[in-house]
């Protein structure tokens, strides 16, 4: 991991791509605004998907086991909107100080704290309740229910941390490394979604309205990260700029080829006079 950390993602994105990167990310916030809206009204309504929400909880209450339980209770407790967010900002950090970057390791942590934050606005529009209070397996929780903090909070690290990762890679890029991500994020979102909704804490609906959330998020950053290059601390963020050496005058780094342009004024005293024909 830390060898990926500090060797994929050297450049920046051309013109052509960066473009294609903004529609992307474009189309990706817009579909996650029309699929969570989707989801509210099925909320609101009583309709759609929310009438799986009962059926799919006491299928679930009615099939717990001890096994199954201890498993799940932990998965919960790591994934929890604060340890998760804490976890995302020490990997950053950690990314940051292994591959000498700032810009998707900084990324990552925008888009952990988002997280935390557009729950909490969400949390308290709907202002939904959860599930009875005595079938919740680890204690009584009376903050609103829609959407799931932890299924969210899942979602984004996983998918803005694989996007950050793979959009970077240098090619030749197979299609095996997308074909892993895709799997990481889907058997991990499903894990903590499962867990929520097994340990009695959350709605069908909560968790869905979360992956829908994610996508926001992650459209977001793919977004942003199309305005800006990607350089390492002490670089120049353009691709092919060049610094001059230590020691070396303004002069000697043009006739070196540097491509440094003197400054008017400042035109090496050393250089021999040319002689008018």
């Amino acid at each position: 991991m830390a060898a990926l950390l500090r060797s994929v993602g050297e450049t920046g994105f051309e013109p052509r791509r960066r473009k294609r990167l903004y529609i992307s990310g474009a189309a990706v916030l817009v579909v996650g605004i029309v699929l969570f809206l989707l989801v509210l009204a099925s909320v609101t309504s009583g309709s759609g998907l929310a009438l799986l929400d009962q059926p799919s909880h006491d299928w679930l209450v009615a099939h717990r086991s001890t096994a199954v339980t201890t498993v799940l209770e932990a998965i919960t407790t790591v994934s929890s909107p604060t340890y998760l967010t804490i976890i995302g900002i020490a990997f950053a950090l950690l990314w940051a100080w292994r591959s000498r970057q700032l810009w998707r390791p900084g990324l990552l942590m925008a888009a952990m704290v988002g997280t935390v934050v557009l729950s909490a606005i969400v949390k308290h529009q709907v202002l939904r309740h959860r599930p009875p209070t005595g079938q919740m397996l680890m204690g009584p929780d009376d903050a609103f229910s829609f959407p799931s903090g932890h299924t969210m909070g899942a979602a984004v690290f996983l998918l803005v941390l694989s996007y950050l990762l793979l959009s970077r890679m240098a090619p030749p890029v197979t299609v095996l490394p997308w074909v892993i991500a895709a799997v990481v994020v889907v058997v991990g979102v499903l894990t903590v979604a499962l867990s929520r909704l097994y340990l009695g804490y959350h709605w069908f609906t909560d968790v869905t309205a979360s992956v829908t959330l994610s996508l926001w998020i992650l459209g977001l950053v793919m977004i942003v990260d199309s305005w800006r290059p990607l350089g390492r601390f002490g670089q120049q963020p353009h691709a092919g700029a060049t610094v001059p050496q230590a020691g070396a005058t303004v002069g000697q780094g043009v006739n070196a080829g540097q491509g440094t342009d003197l400054v008017p004024g400042t035109e090496d005293q050393n250089a021999a006079p040319q002689v008018e024909s």
